[in-house]
């Protein structure tokens, strides 16, 4: 019996998988339902809180693979931005700081009226200033969008990560230093964190492809090289107690401009990207408790609602003065709605240092599974009313 129940154990993650593959796929061919709002969904009725099926992802071995996951999905994210374009239409840059400021003062504000503490209020403010990668990038290449609204919505995505990155690394700096009492320490801490992190990145964006040049194999074998070196990076960056996220995307920006040039074949990294997106979703839903999401769900209404509404006055608002109409600000605002994997990726990786944020924010646990549900729902919207999807996509509805 009990050499049973450890096979049966064993089983739960691809049990948990195949399932949630297989209903995606069903619901995004019957409805055009964005698969990942079933992945996620799946791993939040079989989670440890709720079924009693899956484990706990943060005490398993999933937890590197969901890591690996988002190293991928940020690799290619960072491989989009097109640092020229931003230097030749500075109010992009200008409408991803000021919404970002913006989404952190306006949710801070709310947060507090509502009752919570004043540091645990900047930390769900600094959280919702991003727009999650991992949803954003996988309703774009299952919608096979192209367009003004894409490639905006992917660049200031980008800009929301950097600030949110930064603004949570130095908020809880200061969640420790009310631990430590040690000011300097905690703030020098999160700073170590995000220059050695980018460092890491950048050495990687500069080194494969050099290989890849030295051994004249730049195209044919990129996605391989670039697959196992996200691997590699993310696992040293977790080891390090770094930031996987700060490290892929540096990575990835970097190759970018090393001028190598993936296919569109190769991009989403194939079918190991494909399963590994599954994973990374199902991972996300198994993180959250029902008790957690029921307790926080006044909050966390609030605060997408208010961050859905910065964030789409903040594109509006710059639409003209930066090339493009109202209608396509006003779309572009809209497609930033996700959040949920790029927030418990964060979250996440408060452990360790030793910090368990995870479960002591609760409307955050509410937000998570809200904005997993009709943030990809609202993005695939807008990108649909915008023209950008593909007919052949479209047609899957």
């Amino acid at each position: 019996m009990p050499n049973f129940m450890i096979e049966a154990a064993g089983l739960v993650w691809p049990f948990a998988l195949a399932l949630a593959w297989s209903l995606g796929e069903l619901m995004f061919k019957w409805s055009g339902f964005p698969r990942v709002c079933t992945y996620s969904l799946t791993g939040f009725v079989l989670s440890q809180a709720q079924a009693g099926i899956l484990p706990r992802p943060g005490e398993s071995t999933v937890l590197l693979l969901a890591n690996i996951a988002f190293g991928l999905i940020l690799f290619e994210f960072g491989y989009r931005i097109n640092l020229r374009w931003l230097r030749a239409n500075r109010w992009i840059g200008v409408t991803g700081l000021v919404e970002s400021v913006a989404t952190f003062i306006a949710v801070y504000i709310v947060a507090t009226m509502l009752g919570m503490a004043a540091i645990s209020a900047m930390l769900l403010a600094s959280l919702a200033i991003a727009t999650s990668p991992a949803e954003l990038m996988r309703v774009v290449n299952d919608e096979h969008s192209s367009g003004q609204v894409t490639e905006r919505a992917l660049h200031l995505a980008a800009l929301n990560c950097v600030i949110a990155v930064f603004a949570f690394n130095i908020i809880v700096g200061l969640w420790t230093f009310e631990s430590s009492g040690s000011l300097w320490g905690a703030i020098s801490n999160s700073a170590l964190v995000l220059l050695v992190s980018t460092a890491l990145g950048c050495a990687l964006g500069i080194a494969v492809p050099g290989l890849l040049r030295k051994l004249g194999e730049l195209s044919q074998h990129a996605t391989v090289a670039f697959a196992v070196a996200v691997i590699l990076l993310v696992a040293l960056a977790q080891s390090l107690k770094m930031s996987p996220v700060v490290a892929a995307l540096s990575f990835g920006f970097m190759a970018r401009h090393r001028r190598v040039t993936l296919s569109p074949t190769q991009r989403n990294f194939g079918v190991l990207g494909d399963l590994l997106m599954v994973l990374l979703f199902v991972f996300v839903g198994a993180a959250l408790a029902w008790p957690q999401v029921l307790s926080g769900l006044r909050i966390a209404l609030a605060l997408l609602g208010v961050r859905l509404v910065v964030k789409i006055a903040g594109a509006l608002a710059f639409s003209r003065i930066s090339g493009t109409s109202w209608r396509k600000g006003l779309l572009t605002g809209v497609a930033l709605a996700p959040m949920s994997v790029f927030a418990v990726s964060l979250l996440v990786q408060t452990r360790y240092m030793g910090i368990d944020l995870v479960d002591q924010l609760a409307p955050l646990a509410a937000a998570t599974l809200l904005s997993a549900v009709i943030g990809p729902l609202l993005t695939q919207l807008a990108l649909r009313l915008a023209h950008e999807s593909s007919d052949s996509a479209a047609g899957g509805r």
